[in-house]
C-alpha cells in the first residue's frame, strides 16, 4: 500500500508539474498580447474618463480639470440633441431595414436552385467595401448635377423630379441611410441564411400538409424559428447605427447645416476640428453608455421569444 501511495503521489505530482508548466508557457503566449491591447485600448479607454472632465483641447500640455461642466454642457446643447435625435431616427430606420431586407434576401437565396453561391456572393459583395470608397461611390451616384439619378431622370424626360440628394436637409439623412442599408443588408442576410438552414424541413412539409400557406409557415414556422439569429442581427445593426461614420464623413460632412450630425459624428468634429478633446471625450462616454443601455434591452427583450430547437 505504501508503494502505491508514494507512485500515485508520485504521479500527482508530475500533472501538476505538467499543468503549471502549461501555465507558464500559455501566458508568456498571451502576454505580448496583452501588453499591447493595454497599450492600445485598455489604457486609452480608461484615460478618457480622466480627460472627460478636462478642458483639454488635444494639443497643449497643460489639462485643466473643470469637474462636470462638459456633462452640463453635453446636457443644454441644442447640437447635440439634434445629433441625437438624427442618431435615433437612423438607428432605427437601419435596424427596421436591414433585417427585413436581409431575411427577404435569405429566404429568396435558401429557395435558389441554381447559382445559389453566386447570388449569396452578389448580395454579400457590398459588405467587403471600404466604407469610404463606398461613400464616394454613391455620393457621386445621388450627385444633383452629374450623378446617375439625376441623369436617368434626364434622359427619360423627368428631370423635373430631380432631387438635391445631398444639399437638401430633407432627404440628406434618407440618403445616408439608403447607402449604409445597401452596405450592410448582405452581412446579416448570411446569418439569417444559416438561421432557416437549421430549420428542419419537415416542420414545413407537415404545416403543408395541414393546409398550411406560405405567410403562415413563416409567421408561425419560419419567425420564431429564427428568433436567435435575429437577436444577434438587431443588436448588431443597433450598434453599428449608432456607431455610424464613415458615410456621413464622405457623403455629408454632416451637413447640409447640421442635418446629418449624429453623435458619433459630433463627436469627431468637436475633439479633432474644435480642438476640444476634453468635451468630445465626454461625448463619447456618453454615447458608450447609450450603446451599452440599448444593446442591454435588446437581448433581454429579444431573448424572451428565442424559440429551443
Amino acid at each position: 500500500m505504501d508503494k502505491v501511495e508514494s507512485l500515485q503521489a508520485v504521479s500527482t505530482g508530475a500533472k501538476v508539474g505538467k499543468k503549471k508548466t502549461w501555465f507558464s508557457f500559455s501566458v508568456l503566449f498571451i502576454l505580448p498580447s496583452f501588453i499591447l491591447y493595454t497599450m492600445f485600448v485598455i489604457y486609452p479607454a480608461l484615460n478618457s474618463v480622466n480627460l472627460s472632465f478636462t478642458s483639454w483641447d488635444g494639443v497643449s500640455p497643460n489639462i485643466h480639470y473643470i469637474g462636470f461642466d462638459n456633462f452640463k454642457e453635453i446636457l443644454h446643447s441644442e447640437r447635440v440633441w439634434n445629433a441625437l435625435k438624427n442618431t435615433l431616427i437612423m438607428s432605427v430606420a437601419l435596424v427596421v431595414l436591414e433585417n427585413v431586407i436581409a431575411i427577404l434576401l435569405a429566404m429568396l437565396v435558401d429557395q435558389v436552385r441554381w447559382c445559389k453561391n453566386l447570388f449569396r456572393s452578389i448580395f454579400y459583395f457590398p459588405v467587403l467595401l471600404s466604407g469610404i470608397v463606398m461613400g464616394f461611390v454613391w455620393a457621386i451616384i445621388f450627385n444633383y448635377n452629374f450623378g446617375v439619378i439625376s441623369q436617368l431622370l434626364d434622359r427619360i424626360g423627368l428631370g423635373s423630379l430631380k432631387i438635391d440628394w445631398l444639399g437638401n436637409p430633407d432627404y440628406a439623412l434618407i440618403a445616408i441611410i439608403i447607402t449604409a442599408v445597401w452596405k450592410g443588408a448582405g452581412y446579416y442576410m448570411i446569418i439569417y441564411l444559416a438561421g432557416l438552414q437549421g430549420i428542419p424541413q419537415e416542420l414545413h412539409e407537415a404545416a403543408a400538409i395541414d393546409g398550411a400557406n406560405r405567410w403562415q409557415q413563416f409567421r408561425h414556422i419560419t419567425f420564431p424559428l429564427l428568433a436567435g439569429s435575429m437577436t444577434v442581427c438587431v443588436m448588431l445593426s443597433m450598434i453599428s447605427a449608432l456607431k455610424i461614420f464613415d458615410q456621413i464623413a464622405v457623403m455629408t460632412d454632416g451637413g447640409p447645416g447640421f442635418a446629418t450630425e449624429t453623435l458619433t459624428y459630433i463627436v469627431y468634429k468637436v475633439g479633432f476640428g474644435e480642438l476640444r478633446q476634453g468635451y468630445g471625450t465626454a461625448m463619447s462616454l456618453v454615447l458608450f453608455f447609450l450603446i451599452l443601455i440599448v444593446s442591454l434591452i435588446q437581448i433581454k427583450v429579444l431573448r424572451k421569444r428565442e424559440v429551443q430547437m
